[in-house]
């Protein structure tokens, strides 16, 4: 299964941006899905984890009540809804896909598939 991370960019603290991953295989709509970030010279930290159905979710306490995470089975596409951006909020995102489980997870352990990542970066 391949991933593919589309719309990171330029934006001003306080703006909006969506992250959005497309999967190359129908079988996506198994697995369950999820966004990690890494800043420069930092740790891959876990931002977000959506279970197989949609109906569980799972937010990092730096990202929740800014953040959503969304899944659309039929297009086998994971968005990233990023709303009161910070500067901190600036890395590398990267989408992940597990065919361990269904369910949403925040180890990165867990994800067996991976995407290129894409860059959002975010001015003060």
């Amino acid at each position: 299964v391949r991933l593919v991370e589309s719309g990171g960019g330029l934006v001003q603290a306080g703006g909006s941006l969506t992250l959005s991953c497309k999967a190359s295989e129908r079988i996506f709509s198994s697995y369950s899905m999820a966004w990690f970030r890494q800043a420069r010279e930092t740790e891959r930290e876990f931002v977000a984890a959506i279970s197989w159905s949609g109906g569980d979710t799972i937010y990092a306490d730096s990202v929740k009540g800014r953040f959503v995470i969304f899944r659309d089975n039929a297009e086998n596409m994971v968005d990233l809804r990023m709303f009161s951006l910070k500067p901190e909020d600036t890395a590398v995102y990267y989408c992940a896909g597990s065919a361990v489980t269904g369910s949403a997870a925040t180890s990165g352990e867990i994800y067996t598939y991976w995407g290129q990542g894409t860059q959002v970066t975010v001015s003060s």
